[in-house]
């Protein structure tokens, strides 16, 4: 147990008959007139859903705790995800919804972060940027040099983003796992 008074950004709360909750931002109010309180952001861990809420000062909150373990990618098993403790060796099967956007940017051997709460998975954080290679886009015309235009181009995970019409099937780049987005060339 916590108060309000302790919160911090990250820090994971269990609401609402134990939904779990992440703090994204809060901010202490102390109006000329009345009591003080707390005006939180709060992210669903499990939906991603975004809320506001206000608790007075001095509430108390149940905190969760969630062990977040550096892992790396192994491999699919049917539809389930493989992913290897780096410290323990220890594997740990997670499944294709928990793993979520992730997917789309999983390689094996990949480094990553696992959200575990009381023994079960609750999400994967991958690095801000990845490096994967094109395996197919079509080809660019002499001329498409200019800057603005995109083209579909199939990642080695078999995601689909759009690059700049320059890009060639078999070049190195760099993506945003957050957004999707192309953000450069790799030089090797």
């Amino acid at each position: 147990m916590a108060t309000t008074n302790d919160l911090k950004n990250g820090m994971v709360l269990k609401l609402d008959g134990g939904q779990l909750w992440s703090v994204v931002e809060f901010q202490h109010v102390k109006p000329g007139k009345g009591g003080a309180f707390v005006r939180t952001k709060l992210k669903n861990v499990l939906s991603g859903k975004v809320v506001d809420r206000t608790f007075n000062a001095g509430t108390k909150v149940d905190t969760a705790t969630v062990d977040r373990r550096g892992m790396q990618f192994s491999y699919k098993d049917g539809t389930d995800f493989v992913f290897m403790d780096t410290e323990t060796f220890d594997q740990l099967y997670v499944n294709p919804g928990t793993v979520g956007e992730a997917a789309n940017y999983l390689l094996e051997g990949q480094e990553c972060t696992v959200a575990i709460h009381e023994e079960n998975p609750l999400f994967v954080e991958l690095p801000a940027a990845v490096e994967l290679v094109i395996e197919y886009t079509e080809p660019g015309v002499q001329g498409d040099r200019s800057t603005g235009g995109t083209k579909p181009a199939r990642l080695e995970t078999g995601y689909e983003i759009g690059v700049p019409l320059f890009i060639t099937t078999g070049e190195k780049i760099k993506v945003d796992t957050r957004s999707g987005d192309y953000l450069g060339r790799v030089n090797n």
